[in-house]
């Protein structure tokens, strides 16, 4: 019996790959190399613990990308819808993000303080977020403009930055709000002067410059019975993205005991999902109306 057992352990080992007998002669060992000296080139990239981590990603190069596919101005709601479509999938791929706000062709993403998502390396939560963000863009493109193909992929860079308190982190958003309401009301006023009073870009640009937020709002009532106060909020205010519970009603096919064939029944599930909100993050009244931002892991 031993032999015949000596045998067959003889012709299995004969059998034997080449690398496979190399692996199991060197065990331990294989798991190390003389090449494995060059990890000690990588950069220590580790956001400090117990802080807010901020992604930003902004359009590369998206003033052309936006004159080549026709977007609207001085807001092409289908473009922002992508947009806000795009950011809701990050937050649907990373959990650990509790708010997003975005505008124009940029938007943030801030993870909890106390995400430990691969281990807070700065250069991860980036390449994941735009890498998720781009993909998105261009794979729900066409469901967002039907007759306009999308000619070349969108490019997006992005960056890190690491907040340590909530009020400095409360700042950053209201911060890029703040941008948001800027920039709209100036190309509000700049286009309608294009667009409606026949200036040139360059003639539009001369007429603002050294204006207020008065002025401008003067110009787009006076000239074009345009109330500021009146355009659309995504426009003014931008997107929020949080999470909330909302119940979903979908239709399921449901067997009785009695009864040979089932029924279809309509069915509701409560899930936590990203919604999209159009409001003010500026004052206090949104902060406390969801405290769980700041505190959900106090």
């Amino acid at each position: 019996m031993w032999t015949s057992c000596t045998v067959k352990v003889h012709d299995c080992w004969a059998s034997t790959s080449v690398t496979l007998k190399r692996c199991l002669r060197l065990g331990v060992a294989m798991a190390k190399s003389k090449f494995e000296y060059v990890r000690d080139f990588e950069a220590d990239d580790t956001c400090l613990p117990q802080c807010w981590v901020v992604v930003r990603l902004d359009g590369r190069n998206f003033h052309r990308f936006a004159e080549k596919h026709n977007f609207a101005k001085p807001n092409d709601s289908r473009a922002l819808h992508l947009m806000n479509k795009c950011a809701q999938t990050v937050m649907e791929e990373l959990e650990d993000i509790v708010i997003a706000y975005g505008q124009s062709d940029e938007y943030s993403f801030v993870f909890r303080r106390k995400s430990n998502w691969f281990k807070r390396r700065a250069s991860k939560f980036m390449t994941h977020v735009a890498s998720q963000f781009a993909s998105s863009y261009v794979f729900y493109w066409k469901d967002y403009f039907e007759d306009q193909p999308l000619l070349y992929p969108p490019g997006f860079d992005g960056r890190v930055v690491v907040y340590p308190s909530n009020q400095t982190l409360k700042d950053y958003l209201s911060w890029r709000q703040a941008d948001c309401h800027i920039n709209n009301l100036y190309n509000t006023v700049f286009w309608a002067l294009i667009q409606q009073s026949g200036l040139t870009p360059v003639q539009a640009k001369d007429r603002l410059q050294g204006t207020l937020a008065a002025d401008k709002n003067e110009i787009l009532f006076s000239e074009f019975k345009i109330n500021y106060n009146n355009e659309p909020l995504m426009y003014r205010k931008g997107t929020v993205l949080i999470w909330q519970k909302v119940d979903e009603v979908t239709t399921k096919e449901v067997k009785l005991p009695a009864e040979m064939e089932g029924k279809k029944m309509a069915v509701t599930r409560t899930r936590t999902k990203p919604i999209l909100l159009h409001c003010d993050i500026i004052g206090d009244a949104f902060w406390k109306e969801h405290p769980e931002i700041l505190y959900e892991d106090s």
